[in-house]
């Protein structure tokens, strides 16, 4: 049997793509991706795949919608050209935030994506740091979830003085993420009490559980968006004492001023991933990204080769 690896990338990171196929030594794939007039995506694959094991790199970043349907009919064309087995590479999961029905009449959209990858020919879905443990359950094929914990933890401990450092959860329901960190870092932990006054009220921070005065703070979520409510929570730790203050994040989606809030904050560093490019013509100096290709590639030689992706989590 024929079962040659191969990398196939869609439009949304493209850079992440070939990091991934140079750790592996691996060319990338060749396909062709088009719009037509009536704005219809059209793929052709450019080289034969049959019996191959074809690994599609496709993050979720804007236009999140049109990415989604390109890795479809990725997925699709090299189905209907007879590849052997078709692993979604998905560094961050679509409509992550909708895991459940906490609203009445909604979509459950991380469910629906599930189906929509089995339908389109995935056999295997390998991603990073989904938002809810729930999402993996969705899904009738095969879900390989990493981890980037070790990795910021890695590039935290190379880069800065952590000696006075805490790590601080913003709020207690990311308290075991939190402490995550803390045993790898070695370092304290603090936990954020927020709290609503009303019903319809937007939550509030109360207290700070845990010493932070004089001391040196380290905030981490899985993902940040608008970057609203973390920038709230560090000029909390600024208020409360904290002498330098550094954030980290898995995705670092940085829509609308996000970029704006990191640099107008106190926060001295930055870190995140390259799960999602920075958006087009933004940056800061603040901002360090940690490339997350050697763990993917080392993942996927993992799965083209029947061994263990877990291992790869200690």
């Amino acid at each position: 049997m024929k079962n040659y690896l191969k990398i196939m990338s869609g439009s949304s990171n493209p850079q992440l793509a070939q990091e991934v196929c140079d750790c592996l030594d691996c060319p990338a794939g060749r396909l062709q991706i088009e719009r037509s007039a009536n704005d219809n995506i059209k793929v052709r694959i450019e080289e034969n795949v049959r019996e191959d094991d074809v690994f599609v790199v496709q993050t979720s970043c804007s236009p999140v919608n049109d990415n989604f349907i390109e890795l479809l009919l990725i997925i699709d064309a090299l189905k209907y050209s007879s590849a052997r087995r078709i692993t979604a590479v998905l560094p961050y999961y679509p409509y992550v935030r909708s895991d459940k029905k906490d609203e009445p009449r909604i979509s459950i959209s991380a469910r629906l994506v599930a189906d929509l990858l089995e339908t389109a020919g995935a056999n295997r879905i390998l991603t990073m740091t989904l938002h809810a443990p729930q999402i993996a359950a969705f899904s009738r094929i095969p879900v390989d979830e990493l981890w980037a914990t070790n990795l910021i933890c890695h590039h935290l401990k190379q880069t800065k003085d952590l000696s006075r450092a805490v790590v601080v959860s913003p709020d207690v329901g990311s308290a075991t993420e939190a402490s995550f960190y803390a045993r790898r870092l070695d370092l304290p932990l603090a936990i954020m009490d927020k709290r609503r006054r009303a019903d319809d009220e937007k939550a509030e921070i109360q207290t700070v559980i845990g010493d932070i005065d004089g001391r040196d703070a380290l905030i981490f979520d899985d993902e940040v968006l608008t970057g609203g409510s973390m920038m709230a929570a560090i000029r909390v730790l600024k208020d409360r004492g904290a002498k330098r203050i550094m954030a980290g994040c898995t995705h670092g989606v940085f829509s609308g001023n996000a970029i704006q809030r990191i640099e107008e904050s106190p926060v001295e560093v930055f870190a995140r991933t390259n799960t999602i490019p920075l958006p087009p013509g933004q940056s800061s100096a603040k901002i360090e990204t940690i490339s997350v290709a050697r763990l993917f590639g080392d993942a996927i030689k993992a799965i083209h080769h029947g061994e263990s992706v877990s291992r790869l989590l200690d």
